[in-house]
């Protein structure tokens, strides 16, 4: 589904999950993982710190690759006013769920796709706003020992059972929630001229 004349494609992650959604429809493209600081700067909301991370994650792999489309994003699990990042382990990850029991968390996926030549870029954010159901440490602990999500914002993957966890899930885009909003992506790569019949 890919023009042969257009430039690489290259997606500025290390991210198995958004390998993935690549998967479904590129034929040809690298992954190269961005070298950059994602801390956030003094004050910055979660919106604005998204947009940032995604495309200072295409900015960074465009500078090394000056003739590529580059494909940046960046996910952030936010509940109240915090933002929950990937728990690392078990008891984190535990923690982050049980203060989700009940609430509802928003996931903020920034792309940023960034044409190296031209320098032109085409920034998107999709956010979805997953509602959890009341549960207990016992369905948590059961969880996460059967999806082991600990490389995930906001301790669950929709891929796997995370939905038991779940009440409601409200978006324009499901795959945003995986960590790229593909059909935003796939219409801005039609336009490109990047995708073909």
């Amino acid at each position: 589904m890919q023009n042969p004349s257009a430039a690489p494609i290259l997606l500025a992650s290390s991210s198995r999950y958004r390998q993935g959604l690549l998967d479904r429809f590129l034929d040809e493209y690298q992954m190269v993982a961005p070298d950059i600081d994602e801390s956030a700067a003094e004050h910055e909301d979660p919106l604005a710190l998204a947009a940032r991370l995604a495309r200072q994650k295409a900015e960074a792999v465009s500078s090394m690759h000056r003739a590529a489309l580059v494909i940046g994003a960046d996910q952030l699990a936010v509940l109240g006013d915090k933002v929950l990042g990937k728990p690392g382990n078990h008891q984190k990850a535990v923690e982050q769920l049980l203060a989700a029991s009940g609430q509802s968390v928003s996931f903020l996926t920034a792309v940023c796709v960034l044409d190296s030549v031209s320098r032109r870029r085409y920034e998107h954010i999709d956010k979805t706003t997953v509602r959890f159901r009341q549960f207990d440490r016992r369905l948590a602990d059961a969880y996460l020992r059967h999806d082991e999500p600990y490389d995930c914002a906001g301790s669950f993957r929709i891929e796997g059972a995370g939905f038991v966890l779940f009440e409601s899930v409200i978006t324009d885009d499901p795959t945003a929630l995986i960590g790229l909003p593909m059909i935003w992506l796939a219409g801005t790569l039609q336009e490109l001229g990047y995708l073909v019949a």
